[in-house]
């Protein structure tokens, strides 16, 4: 398990899982300084992922893994999110038949 994995986060959920539980398709866009020339921003890290909103706890985790572990700082992260299962829109299917 890594650093910015959080313990409400299970890996053996499956996709579907994790939307049931409220995650959405979290993508973040990294803009960061390269170490050598604090002046020049490097090409951007782009990360998806599964979050919750509005917390965004991995989200921010991993912001705090980068501050401590990687030497390229921070300029500015850009993030989006997209809930992709909402209640209501998710129906049990007991069972299904086929039509010639």
């Amino acid at each position: 398990m890594s650093s910015f994995d959080l313990p409400h986060h299970h890996p053996d959920m499956s996709e579907t899982e994790l939307m049931l539980h409220g995650y959405g398709q979290t993508t973040a866009e990294f803009f960061y300084r390269l170490p050598d020339f604090k002046f020049v921003l490097a090409p951007p890290f782009i990360w998806q992922f599964y979050d919750v909103s509005p917390e965004y706890p991995r989200l921010f985790e991993f912001i705090e893994f980068w501050r401590r572990e990687i030497e390229g700082p921070l300029h500015s992260v850009r993030f989006a999110h997209l809930r992709l299962n909402r209640p209501g829109e998710w129906c049990n299917v007991a069972g299904e038949f086929y039509v010639n």
